[in-house]
């Protein structure tokens, strides 16, 4: 369990209105895939947006560097759910 000390499970959510960012999302995500546990991914066709879900198992720091550069992209909003405190803390 020492190998969890300071990591938190959460979710990422991501909507990319401007579908031609998708790429530049990708690479963010693969940029992160250590902590990236699962990925979700729904083109919404009639919005003419694409929503992400992360899984996501990493420290806060780890996590908040993810949701900034995905946060920095230009029409796509990143917001995380962490778990309230590590387990048996």
């Amino acid at each position: 369990m020492d190998n969890q000390k300071g990591k938190r499970l959460g979710i990422v959510g991501i909507v990319i209105e401007d579908l031609t960012k998708a790429e530049e999302v990708n690479e963010v995500i693969h940029t992160f895939n250590a902590i990236v546990v699962a990925r979700m991914g729904i083109p919404y066709r009639e919005r003419n947006v694409s929503v992400i879900s992360l899984l996501v198992d990493g420290s806060t720091d780890e996590i908040n560097a993810l949701t900034g550069e995905l946060g920095g992209i230009s029409n796509v909003s990143a917001k995380s759910m962490l778990q309230k405190a590590e387990p048996n803390a």
